[in-house]
């Protein structure tokens, strides 16, 4: 698989719709670093709240290769087809729709992975967004709502029958949440139950992990989401690894450097308000960069420094100095 309907994608490697993580500018750097696919923050269907800021920037096309891929949640057929047309009027060239969300406070609306528990519901909403738009629909699910419950057969072949053209499932059920680990033979189970792709999702965190997870399910594709965090260049070494067998060499300190100091500079004009100024990319910017050096040398202190700054500007100095000191202890290391 390396296409979703009329539009064909450079690999079979997708970045996860994380809410608070997968915004335009870090989809932007994960389809620099190599990801055939990104997927926007999951968007409410009631358009009601879209003219909220929070809802509008979920809405932003990103500068990609691929298509722009919107996933929406809800649990009313009818708002999840009106929804769905909206966004395509917006630009969207597919619709995810998102069955697999574990949150509190989306399962209180019955959507997200509450929906695996009423396999009725799912059918409706799935007839009325695919009839209702000319894009292809995709469909994220988990392996069910808990483990004595496990419907993801069922739930595959009902979205084979309303015509989603891939679906991606998350290997634990809602009940697990992100604990144990990813149930490979259930999502192997389902790949054999459709004909349609199917996308393998949870703790593929390696290029070994993912070779693993592709021949153990006989997936189509992979989806990546928290082993991106901090490492958006995870994408380029699963590729590399797939493509030659051969280990990836690191990702050196400057290229690093380079690529964070990017994606901060992407944050910092994307969030650029005019009653706060800089401040709310700098916000944004501090969640990314604790993932970026996490498990390198000194970067509590980094952090204590780094989080105080409240200045664009110095956010970037501060990656850079911090990131070159590394590079020169490095040489030093190796001289020695």
């Amino acid at each position: 698989m390396q296409r979703i309907g009329p539009y064909e994608l450079k690999n079979n490697l997708f970045l996860a719709p994380m809410v608070g993580v997968s915004d335009t500018p870090f989809r932007e750097i994960c389809s620099q670093q190599g990801a055939g696919l990104t997927i926007g923050e999951m968007l409410t269907c009631n358009v009601d709240l879209w003219q909220n800021k929070r809802n509008r920037l979920k809405q932003v096309r990103p500068n990609i290769s691929g298509p722009q891929v919107v996933q929406i949640a809800g649990s009313d057929p009818r708002m999840m087809s009106e929804a769905a047309q909206l966004n395509v009027a917006l630009g969207a060239d597919a619709i995810d729709i998102n069955m697999g969300c574990p949150a509190k406070k989306v399962l209180k609306k019955a959507a997200g992975s509450a929906l695996l528990k009423d396999t009725r519901l799912v059918q409706q909403i799935l007839e009325a967004v695919v009839g209702s738009v000319d894009v292809p629909v995709t469909l994220k699910i988990r392996t069910g709502w808990c483990p004595d419950t496990r419907n993801g057969v069922e739930v595959a072949r009902i979205a084979e029958n309303e015509g989603v053209q891939l679906l991606t499932v998350h290997g634990r059920t809602r009940a697990c949440r992100f604990k144990g680990e990813a149930e490979y033979d259930t999502i192997a189970d389902i790949k054999q139950s459709v004909g349609i792709p199917v996308v393998a999702n949870g703790d593929i965190d390696s290029p070994r992990k993912a070779a693993h997870v592709l021949a153990h399910t006989g997936a189509d594709g992979l989806m990546i989401g928290r082993a991106a965090q901090g490492r958006p260049w995870i994408f380029q070494e699963i590729e590399h690894f797939l493509a030659t067998g051969q280990p990836p060499a690191e990702t050196t300190l400057p290229v690093r450097s380079t690529v964070i100091q990017s994606h901060l500079e992407k944050l910092h004009h994307f969030y650029r308000d005019t009653k706060d100024g800089d401040l709310k990319g700098v916000w944004h910017a501090r969640k990314h960069v604790v993932g970026y050096v996490k498990n390198l040398p000194g970067a509590r202190e980094f952090l204590a420094t780094f989080n105080s700054i409240e200045c664009a500007t110095k956010q970037i100095q501060q990656i850079r100095q911090y990131f070159d000191y590394l590079h020169t202890q490095s040489e030093g290391a190796i001289a020695a």
